[in-house]
């Protein structure tokens, strides 16, 4: 049911077009997946999503299994029927999730035993089970359990982690039903390039759907985040879609997307929208600030937004600075439709072959206010 179409590439690790096909659709890539960890992306419904060029959604395996349970969605028609979304959906591990919440839990070769960060229940997963709990969930794209590590980590740690993420990849791999979704292993090896190419080696050769790039932006400079990513691309198949992990500034596609990655997703433009900021052309905004209580200019003149056509900066300070709900929804809308559009014109531009010029111009913008400089 599912399979990736390499359109054009500009090489083994430089910008490209493609398009993965799904049993609920085809998504063309590059593509940035908005965050719906429980199974919503926060303030829109899925009509305003699709409405905005939304393609794919990313639910969370962990908080999915807590609440509201694996066997309710499945009972209810599984996760796509349970959130009324009719397109491709991805499921993430939960792995990153167990990171974060270290005081509360156990790793071992067997598993993740872990308390509930809601009621502080005990529970035990396996890499086995998670792939069985995303097939209930009837999703497109299910990731493999894996161990990520914190950043800085001694080198033994990270290579101990990058090596049980392999043999989980592989017991993932044994009980995986093909015919039920894809499955993404996770290429780990902390901050040295060439663990995660040795990873990436490693992996290609279980043959997997798809490889996703983990591990990163947990505190390291964006140069060394992108040496890692070029490291483990130039080892991944081209023939295979490439994710980039929980990356989200508009740099980051737009690096990410030169460096030969298909698929993106991060929290940033809906959670910074619910703390007021806001993307434009010329960089991001804090509508919060007192500067823009009086600025009775759109968020972005180049926007085509709902939000933009219709309220001003002042209005929208208004109504966030009152708490209002509304405020969220609007500054959400238009986060996500900078974002769906930045995404086209990436996918516009490397099938024109202006990538390079594109990627110029998207810097230029920043420092001119916006403005291009033709």
């Amino acid at each position: 049911m599912f399979r990736f179409v390499l359109k054009k590439s500009a090489g083994p690790a430089g910008p490209r077009l493609g398009e993965l096909h799904t049993a609920h659709g085809i998504v063309e890539t590059p593509a940035f997946m908005p965050v719906g960890t429980y199974g919503t992306v926060k303030t829109m419904t899925p009509e305003e999503l699709m409405e905005l060029g939304a393609q794919i959604i990313l639910g969370n395996v962990y908080h999915l299994f807590l609440r509201p349970g694996v066997e309710l969605i499945a009972g209810l028609g599984g996760l796509g029927r349970f959130m009324n979304w009719p397109g491709p959906i991805l499921t993430d591990s939960g792995g990153y999730q167990i990171f974060s919440l270290a005081q509360f839990r156990q790793i071992s070769e067997e598993g993740v035993l872990f308390r509930s960060h809601l009621n502080g229940d005990k529970h035990f997963l396996t890499p086995e089970k998670v792939v069985a709990l995303q097939e209930a969930l009837g999703v497109d794209i299910m990731m493999c359990l894996d161990e990520c590590p914190p950043f800085p980590s001694p080198e033994k740690e990270v290579r101990r982690a990058a090596d049980l993420t392999y043999r989980w990849a592989a017991r993932s791999l044994a009980v995986w039903n093909r015919d039920r979704a894809a499955l993404f292993a996770i290429v780990q090896g902390g901050m040295l390039p060439e663990w995660r190419r040795e990873q990436a080696q490693a992996l290609r050769e279980l043959d997997f759907s798809g490889y996703a790039l983990g591990g990163l932006s947990v505190g390291e400079d964006k140069d060394t985040t992108f040496a890692m990513a070029e490291a483990a691309v130039s080892e991944l198949p081209q023939d295979k879609p490439r994710y980039l992990m929980g990356m989200g500034l508009p740099e980051d596609l737009v690096e990410g997307a030169a460096r030969g990655v298909d698929m993106f997703d991060c929290v940033i433009p809906t959670r910074n929208a619910r703390n007021g900021q806001v993307f434009t052309e010329a960089g991001a905004l804090m509508l919060r600030n007192a500067e823009f209580a009086r600025d009775p200019e759109p968020i972005s003149s180049t926007c085509g937004c709902y939000t933009c056509r219709h309220y001003s900066r002042a209005y929208l300070r208004h109504l966030f600075m009152c708490r209002e709900i509304l405020a969220y929804r609007l500054l959400t809308l238009h986060n996500l439709y900078y974002y769906f559009n930045l995404m086209a014109q990436i996918r516009d531009a490397s099938a024109a072959g202006r990538f390079a010029a594109f990627r110029q111009e998207f810097y230029r913008k920043r420092q001119n206010g916006g403005k291009s400089s033709g």
